[in-house]
């Protein structure tokens, strides 16, 4: 699994690879209403209060990323790598780096990740950056994944769609 990260590149190239998926996915449907935008969180009203609309995504997809990788029960090497260059790639302050740092201690919680998520589209960015994560042979970290993607509200094929788009083998 350590190489599925390699492949999508880096933190930047995986909204660009969810966005790719979403929006194969989304012109496979039918066409049907869309469903109402929901308000945009702020996931930590201290680091939320001035944030763009890219950092609050940017923090949502920390987010995903740091709970995938604690799903087993443990952080490895690896895991905290992908984070620390992701902190580093958003020039993350001290505050920030806190805010990480609560986030590693709180108790695992798919649907309270999934609440960052204001958009669809931010929640297949979510889960796109928790599948390069976990390692999904792991049955703890499957069932994380697939729970996380019910938090979500995935639809079925956009999940698959996902998990193609970084394992197309």
């Amino acid at each position: 699994m350590g190489g599925s990260a390699l492949k999508v590149g880096s933190a930047a190239a995986l909204g660009a690879a969810a966005f790719k998926a979403y929006t194969y996915w989304q012109s496979q449907q039918e066409p049907q209403k869309a469903p109402p935008a929901s308000p945009a969180r702020t996931l930590h009203p201290e680091l939320g209060a001035g944030l763009k609309g890219e950092e609050v995504q940017s923090q949502a997809v920390l987010k995903a990323m740091i709970a995938a990788a604690k799903s087993d029960g443990h952080l490895d090497e690896r895991e905290r790598g992908l984070i620390h260059d992701e902190l580093e790639r958003i020039d993350a302050d001290p505050p920030l780096r806190q805010w990480m740092e609560d986030e590693l201690r709180k108790p695992l919680d798919p649907a309270e990740v999934a609440s960052a998520a204001s958009t669809q589209e931010l929640g297949a960015e979510m889960y796109l950056a928790s599948l390069l994560m976990a390692d999904d042979t792991s049955f703890m970290e499957r069932a994380y994944l697939d729970e996380l993607a019910r938090q979500l509200r995935l639809a079925p094929t956009l999940k698959a769609e996902l998990e193609r788009s970084i394992r197309p083998f």
